[in-house]
């Protein structure tokens, strides 16, 4: 029998403590706690979606395809008018309003799985009440109209590649039909019908390999339906029937997103189509209904549509399918001094805690080298509440604290010194940055929540651009130049604000209000986890640069933690001590590179 050396290619490795240098696939021994750990991928078992950027303006029963990384929203009714002929482009984060369609409409079909080639079908002038049989082509700059579909419709549904290749089926042209078309790039042609005649159904596929479901036959159904090119056959039906639902992904792998269950006006359910079978997803965060979508089954984009109370949607929704690589919390070696209300700065391999209060206010400095903590040099002021930043374990900024301090102190490795003051004393603030290029902002002065940012050039503060309200129990992450102020109090809140080296911008919120909490990376690529929503909760989310997605929670749910990690990007971060609820010594280690360290058992 071959043994662990002649099929890895070399014996199990030991080490005392975690050997965080073990590839995928690895077998080591821990010889401090008498383990073999096991290093393998954590992957996901069900998909998720994650907050995207805002539509221009709110709509719904509007037309979408494209991609995620280049969607398109066209048509649609907004607020102020039956229908409309604004077209929006999504590059992944951002929406911009493009040229206008001909025919403004609402309820048509779209085809097209790429940004620079989409068709928008048919539709009602919903003023007039008129149904249209109108086809326009995009070819990413603006559309063109070719040959009208053979029979005017609206609630109807198609998919297809491209602007020259599509599929239409279903809808109500006056009445609820079961009329499918195809189109050449030149004309449409009526084809095998389908089974079940229905309107506000959605559909998934190319010309050639399709597949449809739900919607309304004169009731809502939970009927689905594979075309082979030539015919259309009853397969497997969805778990949840609903109507003005939308899908996205072809006929072998496709997703059917919200929609109306005839019970809630607008739900969430998500369902994957495997080609045989439908199976439970990840729900959207917002029920939605008469949305639109684009995508595949695994990067699927839905948006605007609008909700169970009927208020038409600017949200935009983005999906990251099974079987995806994720992070994981694994748990570290307990901190000497348990302590809530601390700062902690640096990396997961070479990280500070310092400050923070037990029964009592302490000045305690710890260092984590990746596997303990080991007590160093006291802080010259012991305080609580306060911020801190620093590249690594040999260079670190605490700021203010408790009760209101505008005291600066750096670290050089060895031992704490007093610097230039702040020109606010504030605790509860929100930090990023550098020893010798650090951002403060918000916080209390004891009687008010503050705007206030200032930033740290090395030898002294300089007020900058506010914050768009006073808050304090915020998370920052990033760099002077570039920072996130994430959540916070009052509230709790989920805002995110951006700042771009002089002032704020609000941006995409977390999914998950809260206070208290705990964050690390930079603008473009961060993690924030626990806080208080409340009660304390142990939810982690990941920071794209344009929108939050909720990945694996922490192990504790815990506010006022102390946070370090990769001085590049959220790959790797920690979260000590905090209240859970009580003084809590426990560290936890992230895995961003979707690495678990599995203790093998008998």
């Amino acid at each position: 029998m071959s043994d662990y050396k002649d099929i890895v290619g070399t014996a199990v490795r030991s080490n005392a403590g975690v050997l965080t240098s073990a590839k995928t696939g690895e077998l080591f021994y821990d010889s401090t706690n008498l383990n073999f750990i096991y290093r393998n991928q954590n992957i996901t078992s069900a998909g998720a979606w994650r907050t995207g950027g805002n539509l221009n303006t709110a709509k719904r029963q509007i037309g979408g395809a494209g991609s995620q990384a280049a969607g398109l929203a066209f048509g649609g009714e907004t607020a102020t008018a039956a229908e409309v002929n604004e077209t929006e482009a999504y590059n992944g984060a951002t929406w911009t309003e493009v040229n206008n369609l001909n025919t403004a409409r609402i309820s048509m079909a779209s085809a097209g799985h790429e940004g620079t080639s989409i068709l928008s079908v048919g539709g009602e002038i919903s003023s007039t009440s008129a149904l249209t049989n109108a086809n326009e082509s995009w070819n990413g700059t603006s559309w063109t109209e070719l040959a009208n579909l053979n029979t005017a419709r609206r609630h109807g549904s198609g998919d297809g590649a491209s602007n020259t290749a599509a599929i239409v089926f279903g809808g109500n042209s006056g009445s609820v039909t079961n009329a499918t078309e195809t189109w050449n790039g030149t004309a449409w042609t009526e084809v095998n019908n389908l089974n079940s005649a229905r309107e506000q159904l959605a559909g998934a596929g190319i010309v050639g390999a399709a597949v449809t479901f739900g919607g309304n036959t004169g009731s809502i159904t939970v009927n689905t339906e594979l075309w082979n090119g030539t015919s259309w056959t009853e397969v497997n039906n969805l778990n949840v029937g609903r109507e003005q639902l939308q899908g996205c992904g072809l006929s072998t792998t496709a997703l059917a997103i919200g929609g109306n269950d005839g019970t809630t006006a607008a739900v969430a359910s998500n369902e994957n189509w495997n080609g045989t079978s439908w199976t439970e997803d990840g729900d959207l965060n917002t029920g939605i209904r008469l949305g639109g979508a684009a995508g595949t089954s695994s990067t699927g984009l839905a948006f605007a549509g609008q909700n169970a109370s009927n208020t038409k949607l600017a949200g935009a929704e983005e999906f990251t399918g099974a079987g995806a690589n994720v992070g994981a919390w694994a748990t570290g070696t307990n901190l000497n001094t348990a302590r809530e209300s601390l700062a902690g700065s640096g990396t997961s391999t070479s990280g500070l805690a310092y400050g923070g209060n037990t029964t009592e206010v302490v000045a305690s400095t710890e260092l984590y080298n990746g596997s303990t903590w080991t007590e160093l040099n006291d802080l010259n002021t012991a305080r609580k509440l306060l911020g801190g930043v620093g590249a690594d374990g040999t260079s670190a900024l605490a700021m203010a604290g408790a009760p209101a301090l505008a005291l600066n102190e750096v670290w050089n490795g060895t031992s704490w010194t007093e610097v230039g003051d702040m020109n606010t004393g504030r605790d509860a603030i929100g930090s990023a940055g550098t020893a010798t290029a650090a951002i403060i902002f918000g916080g209390s002065d004891g009687s008010s929540n503050l705007a206030v940012t200032e930033l740290w050039n090395g030898t002294a503060w300089t007020e900058t651009g506010d914050l768009s309200g006073g808050k304090r129990f915020m998370a920052g992450a990033g760099t002077s130049t570039a920072a996130l102020c994430i959540g916070g109090n009052p509230g709790p809140t989920a805002n995110t604000e951006l700042f771009t080296g002089s002032s704020w911008a609000e941006i995409n919120n977390l999914n998950t209000a809260r206070n208290q909490l705990m964050a690390d990376g930079l603008q473009s690529g961060a993690l924030a986890f626990g806080g208080e929503s409340p009660p304390n909760v142990a939810i982690t989310e990941d920071w794209n640069g344009a929108s939050w997605s909720e990945v694996a929670d922490l192990n504790v749910a815990r506010r006022f933690s102390g946070a370090s990690g990769s001085a590049s990007s959220p790959t790797s971060a920690l979260c000590f001590g905090g209240d859970a609820p009580g003084d809590d010594n426990k560290t936890e280690e992230w895995s961003g590179s979707s690495i678990l360290n599995n203790v093998l058992t008998d």
